[in-house]
Formats: C-alpha cells, sequence, structure tokens
C-alpha cells in the first residue's frame, strides 16, 4: 500500500459535522472548511460533537471558578512594601 492510498483509506473512515447541512458526513464529502467541524473518528462522535464541547466548557468554567477562588482567598503580599515606598 502507498503513502497515498494510506492516507486515502484513513481519511475515508473519517467522518465530520457540517454545519451548514446539520448533519454528519463522511470526510471524504466535506464541503468548505469554514462550514466543517472535525475530522471525527466516527459518525456517532461527529454527531456528539455538541455535547463534547458543552462537556468541555463546563470543565473550563469549573476550573476558572477554583483558580478565581485561590486567588479570592489570598492575602496581599505586602512584604515588597518599605516605608520608603510609602512616601
Amino acid at each position: 500500500m502507498t503513502d497515498a492510498e494510506h492516507h486515502a483509506d484513513a481519511a475515508a473512515q473519517l467522518w465530520g459535522w457540517d454545519l451548514h447541512a446539520g448533519r454528519a458526513v463522511k470526510w471524504e464529502q466535506r464541503g468548505p472548511g469554514q462550514d466543517m467541524l472535525g475530522p471525527y473518528p466516527s459518525r456517532a462522535a461527529a454527531e456528539q460533537w455538541q455535547q463534547v464541547a458543552a462537556d468541555r466548557n463546563e470543565a473550563w468554567d469549573d476550573t476558572d471558578e477554583r483558580w478565581e477562588a485561590f486567588w479570592d482567598q489570598r492575602e496581599p503580599d505586602n512584604s515588597a512594601t518599605t516605608d520608603d515606598d510609602e512616601h
């Protein structure tokens, strides 16, 4: 199998989500890049893109909240301030 044949075979197994059509499509049949998400390893994975994105966003929001709470609890570090800095 040549390199080109290998890549063609691999692409034939990939799927994408066509934002314009609102459905999963085989990667080799995809439309314009700005209308596509993917590639995904399966049709099911392409169809679940919204849930995956929502789960990631929720995880990032949780991380942001923990990060902000950590910094809100810290007391300001005034050890670098000297009497000369106040005048």
